[in-house]
C-alpha cells in the first residue's frame, strides 16, 4: 500500500530564488548533494517566487534579496498567509542583513560563500523545517487523542475497553484487558502492561469511572489493579494486606479498600 512518509523522514521540499542563472546552478549543485533535499523548482524574480510559494507550499527557499518585480522581503509579503517556509537568504548586500532576520531568517549567506558556510546553513535550515514538523505532528496527535478521549468519555452501555495513550509522538491504543495494574505518579497515570509502563495525564477518580468495575478495584488512594491479574493476598501487619499479581508484583492493599476487594475475589473464585 503506497504512503506518503511521515513528516521527519521525507526529504524537505526546497526552491532556489536567484535572478542569476549562475547563482541558481550553485545552490542547485550543492542541495543535490543531500538526499534530504528535494528540489521542486527554480524562480528567477520576485513574482515568479510568490507564485510558486503561493502554490506549492516548500518548506525550504534558499531566496535572494534583490531581484526584478520586486524583493525578497516584498516576495514573502505576497506569499502569504502563514506558515511561511524557512528561509536562507542569499545576497552580495550585508546591508540586507538585520532586516533578514526581523523576518526570521534562519540564515544569511552573504556572496561569495564557500561551500563550508553553505552547507551549516542548510544544518540550520533542515533543522528549523524538523522543528516545525514536530510541533505540527505533536499538535494533530494532540487533537486526535482529545477527539478519541471525547469518544471514550460518552456515556455508553458499556465501559472503556481501550485507553489512548499519547507518549513520544506516538498513541498508544492499550486495550484495558492487557493492564496489570495502574498507579498515580504526580498529576500523571503510570499504566503497567505486559512488562512495560506508559504515562497519561489523568486523574485517579476519573480513571476509575471509566474502566469496568468487575475486573479493576481501587486498593490503594493511588493504586488501581486488575483483579485478572491477581494471584493472592498474604497477610501484613497491623490488619493489612499485600496483593501479589501472577508476575509477583506486589501492592499495598489500604485498610480503607479491603471492604472493595474482599467480595469481588469472592465472587470470581
Amino acid at each position: 500500500m503506497n504512503s506518503e512518509p511521515p513528516p521527519l523522514l521525507r526529504p524537505i521540499r526546497t526552491l532556489i530564488v536567484d535572478d542569476e542563472p549562475a547563482a541558481r546552478r550553485g545552490v542547485r549543485l550543492l542541495l543535490e548533494q543531500d538526499a534530504g533535499i528535494e528540489i521542486i523548482g527554480e524562480a528567477a524574480d520576485g513574482l515568479q517566487a510568490v507564485e510558486w510559494i503561493r502554490r506549492e507550499r516548500p518548506e525550504l527557499v534558499f531566496l535572494d534579496v534583490q531581484m526584478p518585480g520586486c524583493d525578497a522581503f516584498e516576495a514573502l509579503q505576497q506569499a502569504g498567509p502563514p506558515p511561511l517556509p524557512v528561509v536562507v537568504f542569499v545576497t552580495a548586500y550585508n546591508e540586507h542583513a538585520l532586516r533578514a532576520f526581523e523576518v526570521h531568517a534562519v540564515d544569511y549567506l552573504l556572496k561569495p560563500y564557500d561551500d563550508e558556510r553553505f552547507f551549516a546553513a542548510l544544518r540550520r535550515a533542515k533543522e528549523a523545517v524538523r522543528q516545525r514538523d514536530r510541533e505540527a505532528t505533536g499538535s494533530r496527535l494532540t487533537r486526535l487523542l482529545d477527539y478519541l478521549q471525547s469518544r471514550v468519555d460518552q456515556p455508553a452501555d458499556s465501559m472503556a475497553d481501550r485507553i489512548f495513550i499519547k507518549s513520544s509522538g506516538e498513541i498508544f491504543f492499550l486495550r484495558t484487558a492487557e493492564i496489570d495494574w495502574i498507579e498515580a505518579e504526580g498529576d500523571y497515570m503510570k499504566f503497567h502492561a505486559a512488562g512495560r509502563s506508559h504515562l497519561m495525564r489523568e486523574t485517579m477518580a476519573r480513571l476509575e469511572a471509566r474502566l469496568d468495575p468487575r475486573h479493576f478495584i481501587r486498593i490503594h488512594r493511588s493504586t488501581i489493579v486488575n483483579l485478572d491479574r491477581v494471584r493472592k493476598l498474604s497477610p501484613a501487619f497491623g490488619g493489612e494486606y499485600v496483593v501479589i499479581l501472577q508476575d509477583g508484583t506486589k501492592l499495598k492493599l489500604s485498610r480503607g479498600y479491603q471492604d472493595r476487594i474482599a467480595p469481588l475475589l469472592r465472587d470470581n473464585s
